[in-house]
């Protein structure tokens, strides 16, 4: 049974860090692309960023490059999420995404989801 767990979201004050964590079993993880979505109040899903399987390329939405970094840990079945430069409207519930031996998430379907946890970035 694969699961995918996210955990380390809060509250932060805009202009703060966080950094977030998603932990992987029942997969190979070195053979999954991970990566972060997000989804705040009444808007869609969105890509926020991810890391191919070999780990050596990563992809950004636009309004996160230079302040959010993505990263993964093999031996842990982890990625991670730093956030910097936190702002209000980076405020969504922040969800772990999982897809076997892709180039990139977006536009793909994703594999696996983890539950989500919520990032509240306040003014």
């Amino acid at each position: 049974q694969v699961q995918l767990v996210e955990s380390g979201g809060g509250l932060v004050q805009a202009g703060g860090s966080l950094r977030i964590s998603c932990a992987a079993s029942g997969l190979t993880f070195n053979t999954y692309t991970m990566g972060w979505f997000r989804q705040a109040p009444g808007k869609e899903r969105e890509f926020v960023g991810g890391v191919t399987w070999y780990g050596a390329k990563t992809d950004y939405q636009d309004s996160v490059k230079g302040r959010f970094t993505i990263s993964r840990d093999n031996a842990k079945s982890t990625v991670y999420l730093q956030m910097n430069s936190l702002k209000p409207e980076d405020t969504a519930v922040y969800y772990c995404a999982a897809k076997r031996y892709s180039r990139t998430l977006v536009g793909r379907d994703i594999d696996y989801w983890g539950q989500g946890t919520q990032v509240t970035v306040s003014s």
